[in-house]
């Protein structure tokens, strides 16, 4: 009887996934669409979700190596998340921020002041990843503008970032595909070169490269002018733009230049906060910087609810309020600021993360990179990096010359689809894949998904042999 059961379970998931993918091709518009497809596409759909694992609408059982989206960080199907999901809205489901407060936010901001380094001290909540990295520019325009100096606006971003998709923020993006057709507020930004030392010049030195990388800072500063600066915006590590993890010392250097220049750092933790790196933050802990602005996102609520922040530092709340202009306004809020079951379900996702998640993943992660560099004996490897639960295969078409497969930008999707059929979960960047997966994986499941990805890579290259594409 069981088995009739399971068997009509599987009947009705795959009957409504074909329901889904109908009306999505008629109706749904999906993020990041081409022209020639778009409104009228339907992706990979996932009916359920229990610990590190996703069933597709085939009844596939899948790893889910990207963790959602860098997100789900305490893992799926967990029942204390839902459970303050309904007992804070069936409490409180929503109050307006304008003139009304909930407790749940402002114990979060306590608990999360508490994680920051350095004098952050105070939250500001947004709706994710892009409102956050917004926010924390248009604090930095009208703190600018407070103290009698409009000009200082100029925002410096690298290349290789991805800092959200709203007109600010996706204009410090410095991935080409990101910008190719979309405009953007170009006049603000200034870009530089990314951190990554697997890109660096042939026969340079990591220790040049990151004199390199400091220099062209100090000098884009000079040439620029610091009255023209008002922030440097920097992931600690470029999550989107393939995990790419800076020198040592690179983002210390970069911190003392700003600090010297009146230049406020805002460092982008929408992916690498919460647990990524086995911290709540990885600014201080991991990297040993005190910014003046972090945001914040994703792993905050491990992608139960849509919630974002920016801390910001005590010093600049005081200067604000020792300022000439009392009645200035910081005109900038969302309907759903403050949110209290978003608060209510990262108080208790926070509770999870402190009582044995991060202690767990600082003792995991070390395996996990381990058993992820073994997969550099397959010569379509160019590099795998990492660091906590984060990491990044790069696949080359020649080791010597580092060419990305110009011949092939589906590299990446080619091995997902492999990985698919076998049984994992794959971000796919092009001729990366990278693997984020829930903080809670165990050694055991760290060997099943790189023995997957050993395998889809493995017939990739097959693949690749015989359309004559590549003969490594």
């Amino acid at each position: 009887m069981a088995a009739v059961r399971d068997l009509k379970a599987a009947e009705t998931l795959a009957a409504e996934g074909d329901d889904a993918v109908d009306l999505a091709k008629r109706h749904l518009i999906q993020p990041w669409p081409y022209a020639g497809s778009v409104g009228s596409e339907a992706r990979a759909l996932i009916g359920e979700g229990d610990g590190i694992y996703i069933t597709d609408n085939t009844g596939k059982r899948l790893i889910d190596g990207p963790a959602g989206m860098w997100c789900v960080n305490v893992g799926h199907r967990r029942e204390e998340l839902a459970k303050v999901m309904y007992d804070q809205a069936m409490a409180l489901s929503y109050n307006t921020p304008w003139y009304t407060m909930n407790a749940p936010s402002a114990e979060l901001a306590k608990r999360i002041a508490g994680h920051a380094p350095g004098d952050l001290s105070h939250v500001f909540y947004t709706t994710g990843g892009s409102s956050a990295v917004e926010t924390a520019l248009r604090f930095m325009q009208f703190y600018n503008n407070v103290r009698g100096r409009p000009e200082k606006k100029l925002i410096l971003s690298r290349g290789g970032a991805y800092h959200g998709s709203t007109y600010l923020s996706a204009s410090l993006n410095g991935r080409p595909r990101d910008r190719d057709w979309m405009d953007g507020a170009d006049e603000l930004v200034v870009k530089l070169a990314s951190p990554d030392p697997f890109r660096r010049p042939k026969g340079m030195s990591l220790a040049a490269f990151t004199d390199f990388l400091v220099d062209q800072f100090r000098d884009t500063v000079a040439r620029v002018g610091a009255d023209k600066i008002g922030a440097f915006v920097g992931e600690p590590i470029q999550a989107s733009g393939g995990v790419v993890i800076p020198p040592d010392g690179y983002l210390k250097r970069i911190r003392e230049i700003c600090r010297d220049n009146d230049i406020l750092y805002v460092s982008d933790e929408v992916v690498t906060g919460f647990g990524r790196l086995g911290h709540v933050f990885a600014s201080g802990d991991v990297f040993g910087i005190d910014p003046d602005m972090i945001t914040f996102a994703k792993g905050v609520t491990s992608g139960y609810f849509p919630l974002g922040g920016v801390i910001i530092s005590e010093r600049l709340l005081q200067e604000l309020r020792r300022s000439n202009h009392p009645d200035a306004m910081f005109g900038h809020g969302l309907t759903y600021t403050s949110h209290p079951v978003g608060c209510a379900v990262a108080l208790k996702n926070l509770d999870l993360l402190e009582e044995s998640v991060l202690a767990h993943t600082q003792a995991v992660a070390p395996y996990f990179q381990a058993q992820l560099k073994t997969l550099e004996e397959l010569p379509l490897v160019g590099e795998v990096r990492g660091v906590g639960l984060m990491g990044c295969v790069e696949c080359v078409a020649d080791r010597e010359s580092k060419d990305p497969l110009q011949l092939d930008k589906d590299v990446g999707k080619r091995i997902d689809a492999h990985c698919h059929e076998l049984g994992l979960l794959v971000r796919p960047l092009i001729n990366m894949c990278v693997m984020s997966p829930p903080l809670i994986i165990t050694r055991e499941q760290i060997d099943d998904m790189v023995g997957i990805l050993r395998e889809g890579i493995s017939r990739t290259m097959d693949d690749l042999r015989k359309e004559g594409v590549w003969r490594g």
